[in-house]
């Protein structure tokens, strides 16, 4: 199924449990999958227009009231054009608003440079409290609603809105704040996130086939990321690789490096957009145009590897 489908079938369930959840969307909810939830619950799944900002505020009005809004449009809207109203109205305020971001980074395809958001990720970990979480999985996707739902305060929740992969099972164990270890290893740790994840698996066959035992870790919430699981990783194999669909200014290369540069030194490289803009193209093309295939991934895991000492 494909994400966005996930997104609203489990946004529905969430909603007939709990008459506070409202569902806010700016002249999206077809692309986003939204579009039925107007139908089960009109008073509570609106369209404010092509009004993002307006919308942030409107979320920001209704959770000073108790409810609990979720507001969703692409993720350069998401972010970009509603950074203030997200830093005043939602978290400088301290209300509970949940922004659900679709097509993050080259995900957004054919709808180009304009809406490839590379820097959303940065944009919102420089808001003090904003919490920043990217499933990998419909079935993280499906763990994680419940917990953001019950965590109160600003949750941005970066979506790719086709089929993915399953690289989770329904008894994988889930923890919004914990990162989710996917493979044991020993001579270098890849931190991999959303859609490159299943990249890095990918990645991973020809790292074995070389003889190289990769641990490889989930960070699905990048702020506030698992310090712990980073710490622990980088002292046990001594090399780090991070793998993102987002800028490396600001992402999860600068979560990580904040981290061992206050905790371990230890050598480290990434995969990720090198500070571009967008283009329009279609995934494979663009994997290709950022150096976000498996074999680059491959390639960085061998030079990070000759670096230790």
């Amino acid at each position: 199924m494909e994400m966005r489908q996930v997104l609203a079938e489990e946004l529905e369930k969430l909603m007939s449990e709990n008459e506070n959840i409202v569902v806010i969307d700016s002249d999206l909810s077809k692309p986003n999958g939204l579009a039925n939830l107007k139908n089960k619950f009109p008073d509570r799944a609106l369209d404010i227009g092509i009004a993002e900002q307006n919308m942030a505020c409107v979320a920001a009005g209704m959770s000073s009231y108790g409810m609990i809004p979720f507001i969703s449009t692409f993720t350069p809207f998401a972010t970009r054009r509603i950074c203030d109203q997200i830093a005043i109205s939602g978290a400088y305020a301290k209300q509970n608003i949940k922004i659900i971001g679709t097509d993050p980074g080259i995900s957004a395809e054919f709808n180009g440079g304009t809406h490839m958001s590379m820097e959303d990720i940065g944009v919102l970990r420089s808001i003090p409290e904003v919490v920043i979480f990217e499933p990998v999985d419909n079935i993280q996707l499906k763990k994680a609603l419940p917990q953001i739902i019950n965590y109160y305060g600003v949750v941005y929740i970066r979506t790719f809105r086709k089929a993915t992969p399953d690289v989770f099972d329904d008894n994988s164990e889930f923890d919004l704040f914990k990162a989710s270890k996917i493979k044991d290893g020993k001579d270098l740790t890849i931190f991999c996130s959303g859609i490159m994840v299943n990249e890095t698996l990918i990645a991973n066959k020809e790292l074995k086939a070389k003889g190289i035992d990769a641990e490889i870790i989930n960070i699905h919430t990048i702020k506030p990321i698992d310090k712990e699981a980073v710490i622990e990783s980088a002292l046990k194999t001594g090399a780090v690789l991070t793998v993102e669909n987002h800028n490396m200014i600001g992402g999860l290369k600068s979560a990580v490096c904040e981290v061992l540069m206050e905790e371990c030194l230890v050598p480290l490289r990434a995969i990720g957009v090198n500070d571009k803009f967008g283009e329009v193209g279609k995934m494979p093309y663009l994997k290709e145009r950022y150096k976000m295939r498996a074999q680059d991934i491959v390639d960085k895991a061998l030079e990070v590897i000759s670096l230790k000492k």
